[in-house]
């Protein structure tokens, strides 16, 4: 892993393409997660996947699209959207064993039904993370009550990010809506 310039408590994979701005992003998408964890109580070894989950999700969403897309094992035709797919490929080649933490890596954009909890609180914290622009209020809102009941929040940041895309007529992935109906039903 190499260190953050800047952050003491952060570190990448060698392979990370990342910016400056992208590394502030991640640092607040962990720290808002570390925090997660506190309220909730949750396990060492959860928090650690948590982390790792974390970091790896944007690790190479500053990469040029053609590696991105040769790296991605999706056809989503969406190019912005590679980066997490590309991320979990080559953290798996770097050794991560764990499947959750390769789904919430692979899946963060898009939402996926079958996530764990490391999935779940990493497309939340991603949403959520503080520095986000848009919506800095209702956001800070459901950021704040997030541990008081983690479902309903989850549910709450997918029918906003799904709402944004059905706003901007998107197609949405076969994945999202799986994702979304198995939130929907209780799943």
């Amino acid at each position: 892993m190499t260190a953050v310039p800047g952050s003491s408590s952060l570190s990448f994979p060698p392979w990370a393409r990342i910016s400056t701005a992208r590394m502030r992003h991640v640092e607040g998408v962990v720290g808002l997660l570390e925090d997660w964890a506190k309220a909730l109580g949750a396990a060492d070894e959860e928090v650690e996947r948590w982390r790792r989950a974390a970091l790896l999700h944007d690790a190479v969403k500053d990469a040029p699209s053609d590696d991105l897309a040769a790296l991605a094992d999706v056809s989503w035709g969406v190019p912005k959207l590679l980066h997490g797919p590309a991320a979990a490929v080559l953290a798996e080649r770097a050794g991560e064993t764990d499947p959750g933490v390769l789904d919430a890596v692979r899946y963060h954009s898009v939402g996926w039904a079958a996530w764990d909890e490391v999935g779940r609180m990493l497309y939340a914290a991603d949403y959520l993370e503080p520095g986000r622009r848009g919506l800095p209020a209702a956001l800070a809102r459901l950021r704040e009550g997030f541990v008081d009941d983690p479902a309903a929040g989850l549910r709450d940041v997918a029918r906003l990010r799904i709402g944004h895309h059905l706003r901007k007529r998107h197609r949405l992935l076969p994945e999202t809506v799986a994702f979304w109906n198995a939130l929907a039903c209780g799943d």
